[in-house]
């Protein structure tokens, strides 16, 4: 049982290190805003369109922002979900 669950942590590290190594990109405003995101939920970049964001009003643009980093969230925590589920049962951590 030791040795399994001593498998079963190096993998969770292995996966942690390849997450950190994957990125997720989401959009708003019709490509106004783009972000970048790390399976570790690390911001990687953000980008303007400025052609796409000059006409549009600052509050706008606020809530493209918000919204780009609120899906890259969502989107990062379903890819380390999925990379943690096959883990999971061997730490009897269900529901990882």
């Amino acid at each position: 049982m030791a040795f399994e669950r001593s498998k079963a942590l190096y993998e969770l590290k292995k996966i942690q290190t390849a997450l950190g190594k994957e990125v997720v990109e989401t959009q708003a405003g019709n490509g106004a805003v783009i972000v970048k995101m790390n399976g570790e939920q690390k911001v990687q970049g953000v980008t303007l369109d400025a052609d796409l964001i000059r006409d549009a009003e600052l509050p706008q643009v606020e809530k493209w922002i918000e919204s780009a980093v609120s899906q890259a969230i969502t989107r990062s925590q379903q890819l380390a979900a999925e990379k943690m589920k096959s883990v999971a049962g061997d730490l009897g951590l269900p529901g990882l």
